[in-house]
């Protein structure tokens, strides 16, 4: 693996960075509170800036509130002071116009915020010790229909945000090589089988996932029509009992594998591997936190996988890519190409049964 990082700091920037990680949660509040208050807003729509009594007049927060506020604002520079007036800073921009910033916000605190505090035990256990805020599940995955509804509402956002943009681009790789059956690993509400059947009118797609999910991709595919070409094969695939279904030219597997532990993918691809014939392919589409090509992609990927040992299943996390590779090879697949910087942050492996 190639290094990553640096600590070329100097004593007073890494002392001033410990500070900001160890009142970081706070922090994150009170941002939190002047998006949802309007107070960024405000401040955005009046160039000249506003005073505290002036945004107190505009808003129902006292003073006493929006100045609190305001301070930690300016230590977190999404406003600033000029002329005893406040005004909005790029950083706080983005989090009144940027979606993946809104998205990921939303994200951390609706889905992860309070089960967080259960991170330690999370690691000790090997289980998402943190679900317990919302429900009794041995996955989030199990409970996600349940979820309560802002907190659905979030995750899936979150999910799709980052899927959305990659599956249209891949469509034309998708069916280079014209598959007429597609298994969809993994498909969760439908969104990429829908895509595909949209794209092409004579592929079908049977989406392989819990019941639970497979129930929403039902509804979605009778929305648009697609009942005849979209099937679905219902199975828990922790249920390594369980083979996968043959027959298909492709299968497909987004945002899906990093949901597993290192040996519940390598069972997992055994058994796709099983049902492949030597012309079959099967695409892994992933967010490897190595191969990004920007600091802050792999700072957010990280931070996602604390999301999956605290809230999501307590075993899997964003994976190095050579980590993917090796997993691969011992599963019995062949890598036949790597596609990087697709998206938002995704690569995508091609594969074949070795």
């Amino acid at each position: 693996m190639k290094d990553y990082g640096s600590d070329k700091k100097t004593a007073l920037e890494a002392k001033i960075d410990a500070q900001k990680l160890a009142f970081g949660p706070m922090m994150f509040q009170a941002i939190k509170a002047l998006r949802d208050f309007g107070i960024l807003k405000l401040l955005h729509l009046n160039d000249e800036g506003l005073t505290p009594e002036e945004i107190n007049k505009k808003t129902d927060i006292s003073v006493y509130g929006v100045k609190v506020l305001l301070d930690a604002g300016l230590s977190a520079e999404v406003v600033m002071l000029k002329d005893n007036k406040y005004h909005l800073t790029k950083t706080g921009f983005y989090f009144i116009s940027d979606p993946m910033t809104t998205i990921n916000l939303d994200f951390v605190n609706d889905v992860c915020y309070q089960g967080m505090f259960y991170l330690q035990e999370s690691i000790r256990n090997q289980k998402p010790e943190g679900l317990k805020v919302f429900g009794d599940w041995p996955t989030i995955y199990h409970g996600l229909s349940e979820l309560p509804e802002k907190v659905k509402e979030s995750w899936f956002a979150f999910d799709h945000f980052y899927s959305d943009h990659v599956f249209s681009s891949l469509m034309n790789e998708i069916f280079g090589n014209n598959p007429k059956k597609i298994l969809d690993v993994g498909g969760n509400t439908g969104k990429f089988s829908l895509q595909c059947a949209a794209f092409n009118p004579d592929v079908e797609i049977t989406i392989m996932d819990l019941p639970g999910q497979l129930e929403v991709a039902r509804k979605n595919a009778t929305k648009k029509g697609f009942t005849k070409r979209i099937k679905t094969y219902p199975a828990d695939i922790l249920n390594h009992n369980q083979p996968f279904p043959k027959g298909f030219d492709l299968i497909w597997m987004s945002q899906f594998l990093d949901c597993f532990s290192e040996q519940d993918i390598i069972q997992i691809l055994q058994r796709a591997a099983r049902a492949m014939d030597s012309k079959a392919q099967l695409f892994i589409l992933e967010t490897y936190w190595d191969r990004q090509k920007f600091d802050i992609s792999t700072y957010c990927l990280n931070n996602t996988s604390l999301y999956f040992t605290a809230m999501a299943n307590g075993k899997s996390r964003m994976y190095h890519s050579e980590d993917m590779k090796k997993i691969a090879e011992k599963a019995g697949l062949k890598i036949t190409e790597i596609m990087d910087d697709l998206g938002i942050s995704h690569t995508l492996f091609k594969c074949q049964k070795i």
